[in-house]
């Protein structure tokens, strides 16, 4: 074989790729250059929600059930129960732990539940000034929207606490609740089943947390129960597709 210079030069760039990556000999290098996709080739498309449903709450027997406190570490087998009985759901965040469980938020947004806010840390808002509520809500939308591209358009305040100072500072529709399983208090997986599955009524909002073994554990009977009944799984938004929600103003049902 005939060694010019160029072959020479080759040679050389060749041994300081191969240096360059950790000591990957050339046949990997090889390998690793066709597993780049050429350019203008196919590529795994981006996930995206599912479209919005078109449901008459009106007429149709809706209940919604909403999440509180959470993302946690319960929170993953809730949404498969969720995804498992084709309901979906509002999950009224704590900004505090979305960064723990961004993929947790985004499969929220992806599996077609509404993400909302609950406020940064879960403090009694009515005893605090407007700049300090809406530090507390502003934080709150920009970790959601960070993990999964989606601002929050509803809030719900912690305990329930609101006045009109409140309702100011915070600027979005105000979301209570018209069934509450008092979860967080008696962590019976027993009662939220009863008190979830015969207390809802048409246009209801059912208050749960899924921080909560116990609540979770109850949740795939509670489907199941409110589905005999004839009830609709929707989120917030969906139960009140069609009317205008005004902000500061508070909802407890349809």
């Amino acid at each position: 074989m005939r060694v010019t210079r160029g072959t020479v030069l080759a040679m050389a760039g060749t041994m300081a790729v191969v240096a360059g990556c950790g000591g990957m000999r050339a046949g990997q290098i090889v390998a690793a250059r066709s597993s780049v996709p050429a350019p203008g080739g196919p590529s795994t498309p981006t996930p995206t929600p599912p479209p919005p449903r078109a449901i008459d709450c009106a007429r149709t027997q809706c209940v919604a059930l909403t999440f509180d406190d959470g993302p946690g570490e319960h929170t993953g087998r809730l949404l498969d129960d969720l995804r498992r009985e084709g309901a979906r759901a509002t999950f009224f965040l704590l900004g505090q732990n979305v960064g723990a469980h961004r993929d947790l938020v985004r499969r929220m947004v992806l599996e077609g539940h509404e993400v909302a806010n609950h406020s940064w840390s879960h403090p009694q808002l009515t005893g605090m000034s407007p700049d300090a509520v809406r530090s507390q809500v502003r934080r709150t939308s920009e970790a959601v929207r960070e993990a999964s591209g989606v601002t929050p358009t509803l809030f719900r305040p912690p305990y329930g606490a609101t006045d009109g100072t409140v309702a100011r500072a915070v600027g979005m529709p105000q979301i209570l609740w018209s069934v509450d399983t008092l979860d967080w208090r008696d962590r019976s997986a027993a009662r939220v089943v009863r008190v979830g599955v015969r207390e809802p009524r048409k246009g209801g909002i059912v208050l749960l947390h899924d921080i909560h073994r116990t609540t979770v554990e109850a949740v795939p009977r509670v489907l199941s129960g409110l589905k005999k009944r004839g009830f609709t799984l929707v989120t917030v938004s969906e139960m009140f597709q069609g009317r205008q929600l005004r902000p500061g103003q508070k909802y407890e049902h349809r």
